[in-house]
């Protein structure tokens, strides 16, 4: 037999008690600023060579359908990079893997400016691929590590905000 709860019961299971937003530390603003420095410098890094098409197109004397290979081969090593580190990723100290995935990155980056020629932007959009491919997802692991589960929804949010910031703030001002 259930009884009705009174007036006032029903109320108080309706309407849960909110708890305040737990504040950051100093420590938890570096870090999700770096991590979303992070996060906006690879998706920058993905997404500006688009726009310069009309600038490498000539200098290296590539036909459109060249330059649609350099701006894919990095979709395609991301893609396959992130798929492959699932498997081995949760074995190293995330730090550290994100340090030289990273490191692999901005060479990578370094190899696509300095490239004279077709063949050597397109490895070296492959291989700034391969590494910028996985560091999403190793931010998105540190998050989940470093940061509790009240606060995650907040700093994951502002972590992929700045995916949209790259492409409104970043091109822009890289061009």
């Amino acid at each position: 037999m259930t009884t009705a709860p009174k007036s006032g019961e029903r109320d108080a299971a309706a309407a849960p008690e909110k708890a305040p937003p737990i504040k950051f530390s100093g420590y938890q603003k570096f870090v999700v600023a770096l991590l979303a420095f992070l996060q906006f410098s690879i998706v920058l890094d993905f997404m500006i060579i688009s726009p310069l098409g009309a600038v490498i197109m000539p200098d290296l004397d590539i036909s459109p359908q060249r330059f649609g290979e350099i701006v894919s081969a990095y979709a395609f090593s991301a893609g396959a990079s992130g798929f492959l580190a699932a498997g081995f990723a949760d074995r190293f100290d995330r730090k550290r893997f994100l340090l030289f995935f990273y490191c692999g990155f901005i060479g990578g980056t370094a190899l696509c400016a300095l490239a004279p020629n077709y063949p050597v932007l397109l490895f070296a959009r492959i291989v700034t691929g391969v590494f910028g491919g996985v560091i999403g997802s190793v931010v998105l692991a540190i998050v989940t590590d470093l940061f509790p589960l009240a606060m995650r929804g907040r700093v994951m949010g502002v972590v992929q905000t700045a995916f949209s910031a790259s492409q409104v703030l970043g091109i822009p001002a890289g061009l």
